[in-house]
């Protein structure tokens, strides 16, 4: 038993494969952009760098000595800190001063 879409007529593989490759060109239109931005980067990065490794060199130590820089002051900023602790500010009470039954004198 086979089903028929509602105009009546049944589908043909023609118009299945037409509807695949309409999505696919869709697909490709929207996602070309953004594929080619991604990719184009990556081009330009490689090729930078084949071109300028003396100054990748250079950028690259001056990123690393930043870095233990930066590292250093930390550490020496976190020996300065006292810790933290908990401050016992008392519990406020409704009780008057004064003796209290517990404490009347014999």
């Amino acid at each position: 038993m086979t089903t028929k879409p509602p105009s009546g007529r049944p589908s043909s593989d023609r118009s299945v494969l037409g509807a695949g490759l309409l999505a696919v060109a869709a697909c490709a239109v929207c996602c070309a952009g953004p594929l080619l931005a991604v990719l184009g980067g990556i081009g330009a990065a490689s090729v930078i760098g084949a071109i300028w490794i003396p100054a990748l060199a250079v950028v690259a130590v001056a990123v690393a000595s930043a870095a233990v820089w930066v590292h250093r002051r930390r550490k020496r900023a976190s020996a300065c800190q006292t810790e933290l602790g908990a401050v016992d500010v008392g519990m406020p009470t409704r009780i008057p001063h004064g003796p209290g039954p517990d404490r009347l004198p014999q």
